[in-house]
C-alpha cells in the first residue's frame, strides 16, 4: 500500500513540473523585463526569434533529409535515443513560451484601456495554449504561423525603437516585414515545407485590429495619471492636490469623484514612459457625457514627449468654468490610438481643505 501511495506521490509530482515551470517562467520575465520597456528586453527578444529561426530551419533539413535517406538509413535513424529526435520540438516550445510570456507582459504595461486590454488576453491565452500544442509543432504550416505572429509582433516594438517614432506607418512597415521574413525564411528553408499564407492573414488581422484601436500604441507605457487641483512645479518636481478617499467610503477607491470650486481650474497630468530616443507627441481629449448623445469631445489638447526618463514623461493640461457631470480624459497619440482613458465625476461645488493631499508625480 505504501508503494503505490509513493508511487502516486512521484506521478503527482512529475505532473505538476510543467505548471511549477510555466508559472516560474512567467514570473521571471515579470521581474526580469522591469516596470518600463528597456532596450535590453527588445534585444532579448530579437534574440529569441532568431534563435526559433534557426530551429526551423534545422528541423526543416532534417525533415527534408529524411525524406532522401534509404530504407537502411531510416532504419538507422528509427533507433536513435528518443530524446535526440524530441529536442528541437522542446527547445522550439521553450522559445515560444519565452517570446509570448515576455509579450504578454510588454503588451500588458501598454494596454490601459478595455479593447487593447483585450488584446493583451489573447496574447495570455496563446502563451497558455503554449504549454498543450508542442507535439503540433512538426506540423511546419501551424509553427510558420507561430513564428510569423512573433516576427511581427517583436517588429511593431523594435522598428519604432530604432526609428525614435511612434508614427503609424512604422506599424504597418513593421508587420510587412514580420511576414516577409517568415515567408523569405520559409523559402529558404530545405524542402520548402509547410505553408507560409497563415502569416499574411495574421498580418491583415492585425493591420484591422490597429485601425479600430484594439493593440496599444507600444513601446509607451502610461506610469501614472491624476486629476486635481492647484499644479505646482518645483526643482523638477510636480505637486497636485487630490481628493483623500475617506475611510467610510472605500468605494471612492475604484470611483473617481472631484469637488471643484466655481471658476477653478482641473489639471490633468500623465506621465509616460517612452525609451530613449523616442520622441512624439501626445494629447489629452477631455470628453463630458450627454444623456442624448453620449460621449462628447470638449477639446483636444497636445503636449510633447521625450523618451528616457524612468519615471515617464509628464504632460498636463487643464480646464476652467467645468461643468458638472461625468468626465473621462482620454491620453492618445497623433493619430488617435488610446493609450489610457481616466474616468470621475464632477461636483461643481468646493471642498474642505482637509479633504485634499498633495501628491508628487
Amino acid at each position: 500500500m505504501m508503494r503505490f501511495f509513493k508511487l502516486d506521490l512521484t506521478l503527482s509530482l512529475k505532473n505538476l513540473i510543467p505548471v511549477i515551470a510555466f508559472f516560474g517562467g512567467f514570473f521571471w520575465d515579470a521581474l526580469t523585463i522591469g516596470r518600463q520597456i528597456n532596450p535590453s528586453d527588445l534585444w532579448l527578444l530579437g534574440a529569441y526569434l532568431l534563435a526559433c529561426g534557426l530551429i526551423l530551419y534545422w528541423m526543416g533539413h532534417r525533415t527534408n533529409a529524411h525524406l532522401l535517406m534509404t530504407e537502411m538509413e531510416r532504419l538507422e535513424a528509427s533507433i536513435r535515443p528518443e530524446w535526440q529526435k524530441k529536442a528541437p520540438l522542446f527547445i522550439l516550445q521553450f522559445l515560444f513560451g519565452s517570446l509570448f510570456s515576455a509579450l504578454f507582459i510588454l503588451y500588458f504595461k501598454s494596454s490601459n484601456h478595455f479593447l487593447a486590454l483585450l488584446w493583451s488576453l489573447g496574447l495570455g491565452f496563446l502563451l497558455v495554449a503554449n504549454e498543450y500544442i508542442d507535439h503540433h509543432y512538426h506540423r511546419f504550416t501551424l509553427t510558420w504561423a507561430l513564428f510569423g505572429l512573433c516576427a511581427i509582433l517583436v517588429l511593431n516594438f523594435l522598428l519604432p525603437f530604432m526609428l525614435g517614432s511612434i508614427l503609424p506607418v512604422w506599424f504597418y512597415l513593421s508587420t510587412l516585414a514580420g511576414a516577409a521574413f517568415t515567408h523569405y525564411l520559409r523559402k529558404k528553408t530545405p524542402g520548402c515545407p509547410g505553408r507560409a499564407w497563415p502569416v499574411w492573414v495574421i498580418a491583415g488581422v492585425l493591420s484591422l485590429a490597429y485601425l479600430f484601436d484594439f493593440v496599444p500604441p507600444v513601446p509607451l507605457v502610461e506610469r501614472d495619471m491624476q486629476l486635481g487641483l492647484n499644479l505646482e512645479k518645483n526643482n523638477g518636481e510636480m505637486l497636485i492636490s487630490i481628493e483623500k478617499s475617506p475611510w467610510y467610503k472605500p468605494w471612492r477607491l475604484l470611483f473617481n469623484e472631484l469637488h471643484v470650486p466655481a471658476g477653478e481650474r482641473v489639471y490633468c497630468v500623465s506621465s509616460v514612459f517612452a525609451p530613449r530616443g523616442i520622441s512624439a507627441d501626445l494629447y489629452h481629449r477631455w470628453e463630458h457625457f450627454d444623456k442624448k448623445y453620449g460621449w462628447q469631445a470638449v477639446s483636444r489638447i497636445g503636449f510633447g514627449l521625450s523618451g528616457g526618463r524612468q519615471g515617464g514623461f509628464r504632460g498636463y493640461t487643464y480646464k476652467q468654468n467645468i461643468q458638472s457631470g461625468e468626465w473621462r480624459v482620454k491620453v492618445e497619440t497623433e493619430d488617435g490610438r488610446t493609450l489610457t482613458v481616466y474616468n470621475f465625476t464632477l461636483y461643481t461645488e468646493p471642498l474642505s481643505d482637509t479633504h485634499l493631499e498633495l501628491r508628487r508625480l
